[in-house]
């Protein structure tokens, strides 16, 4: 090009080269890494498949850039600790994933190291396609991968994708214990993610928590939410405490996740999937069941200092605390905790959930519509229980529901018991401006309340599939197979229940 064709170029289209330039210069600079326990050396150059990196040791000492891949060898194993420190950039992550065939190559933190993946102030990082194991010789302060902001400001692109998470004995009296856990500190810089992605994951006995997050952020005064926080698509089965559980977010999506079997040991209030102190949360497709105990033991719970959640489109079964909990203290600091203001809990399934379907302690403006509900033979269920919790609930009202009694269906108040189970007693207590409207009552009610529009019409109810895909967590490789299938399943489920199946937000 001439001097004089350079000088007429456009401003603009200067701009758009040099940026063309910039990023070609990047993707050149980029190199892939191989590390190969068994045939790998650490003085190797480790950027040739033939002469791979050897130890974990060598990957976490190392100063990688923007686009640079790291990848594992499939069958390969490494005790100790994964904690690579460098970021990538702008649309140009840093990569570690595997190579090769065979399984996922292993990361055993042996219960010597407090995580076996560690990000700690990280971004624009992406991890994927490991298997992850942290198991001592008893229980401790335990992880299988920690995501951890510690007074970092904002980070951005996050990617924890198609791991094998299993057996790690974290301390059931810890929330931040478990499978994978994200937390931000920020008691000196706000720190939050702002793209955070967990997604096909596969985690499996583990303790406390299955997905969880813990923040400085929670408090009202300190308010700093993670923005554009995706849980999608994962598995998590046989846990100690709680299922999947973030905090401090705004417009945190949780969606076709499977939970099962959680609260089996922590011996204390855990529930399957439920936000806390979160605002705007949408919870779809998910499905919990076999949530044990009545410590809260519900499959899913709209929990306090929120505001604006919605779940729609979710299948609770099974759980031996009921459906769901609607919750907050009356008495409190509003600096602190803004209540539980403004669920919506819309076009859900429970079947033979136990113990209590709707339990309402505290909330304000709660909304239930359009949700099927079935008590199955020899049940003895309250579609909804009131109680205090250092206050009672207002302004909740339940429409066209259905509420189909093979068993028996209550309603009322309970008086609290140590093991989390109630003495139902009838009406609401000091709850306030609990409506139901245009419900439908199948079957036997046992103090039903007044619905002037509500009665025992229609026809029969829609028959349904309940043959859930199947999935067995010590065969990972089946899994992506068993999502594609149980995402179909679940979508035939709700068009059979309620027509067209809806997702996002839509009108509220």
């Amino acid at each position: 090009m001439c001097v004089l064709e350079t000088h007429m170029m456009s401003v603009p289209m200067r701009l758009i080269r040099l940026i063309l330039l910039a990023a070609g210069a990047l993707a050149c600079q980029a190199a892939t890494y191989y590390v190969d326990f068994a045939k790998g050396a650490d003085a190797n150059s480790g950027t040739e498949e033939r002469a791979p990196w050897k130890t974990l040791e060598k990957v976490n000492a190392s100063q990688f850039h923007p686009g640079d891949r790291i990848l594992l060898k499939s069958g390969s194993s490494w005790q100790g600790q994964l904690s690579p420190t460098s970021s990538g950039g702008d649309g140009a992550p840093v990569v570690i994933d595997r190579y090769g065939k065979g399984p996922r190559p292993r990361i055993d933190g042996a219960g010597q190291v407090q995580e076996a993946v560690r990000l700690y102030n990280v971004q624009w990082i992406e991890v994927r396609n490991l298997e992850v194991t942290n198991q001592g010789a008893t229980a401790g302060n335990r992880r299988g991968v920690h995501i951890f902001l510690d007074n970092f400001g904002t980070a951005k692109h996050i990617v924890l994708a198609g791991m094998y998470v299993h057996d790690v004995n974290g301390a059931n009296d810890k929330k931040d214990n478990g499978g994978i856990i994200f937390r931000t500190n920020g008691n000196k810089t706000p720190s939050r993610f702002d793209g955070l992605l967990i997604e096909r994951n596969i985690v499996w006995k583990v303790d406390r928590s299955a997905i969880a997050a813990q923040s400085y952020h929670f408090s009202r005064r300190r308010w700093f939410p993670s923005l554009n926080v995706v849980i999608r698509d994962n598995f998590v089965d046989d846990i100690g405490g709680d299922g999947i559980v973030p905090w401090a977010t705004d417009g945190v999506l949780v969606e076709h996740n499977i939970a099962r079997d959680c609260n089996r040991r922590a011996n204390s209030f855990n529930a399957g999937i439920w936000p806390w102190s979160t605002d705007n949360s949408l919870f779809q497709l998910n499905e919990a069941s076999f949530t044990r105990t009545t410590r809260d033991g519900e499959g899913f719970d709209s929990d306090y200092n929120s505001q604006n959640t919605l779940f729609q489109y979710n299948f609770s079964h099974d759980n031996e605390g009921g459906f769901m909990l609607i919750c907050t203290p009356g008495r409190r600091n509003q600096q602190d905790n803004i209540g539980n203001v403004g669920t919506v809990i819309r076009y859900n399934i429970s079947r033979n959930d136990r113990s209590r379907i709707f339990h309402l302690s505290g909330g304000d403006h709660t909304t239930v519509e359009h949700n099927a509900i079935y008590i199955g033979p020899g049940l003895d269920v309250p579609i909804l229980l009131t109680s205090d919790w250092q206050g009672w609930a207002s302004d909740a009202v339940f429409r066209e529901n259905t509420f189909d009694a093979e068993g028996v269906a209550r309603y009322g108040h309970g008086l609290k018991h140590d093991d989390g189970t109630y003495t139902l007693e009838p009406g609401w207590g000091d709850a306030k401006g609990i409506v139901f409207e245009g419900n439908r009552y199948i079957g036997r009610h046992v103090d039903r309340p007044e619905d002037a529009t509500g009665g025992e019409r229609g026809g029969p109810a829609p028959k349904l599939d309940w043959n859930a895909p199947r999935f067995d967590p010590s065969k990972p490789d089946e899994f992506d197979g068993f999502l594609k299938k149980h995402r179909e399943w679940m979508m035939r489920l709700f068009a059979r229940q309620f027509g067209e199946v809806k997702l996002g937000r839509g009108p509220r």
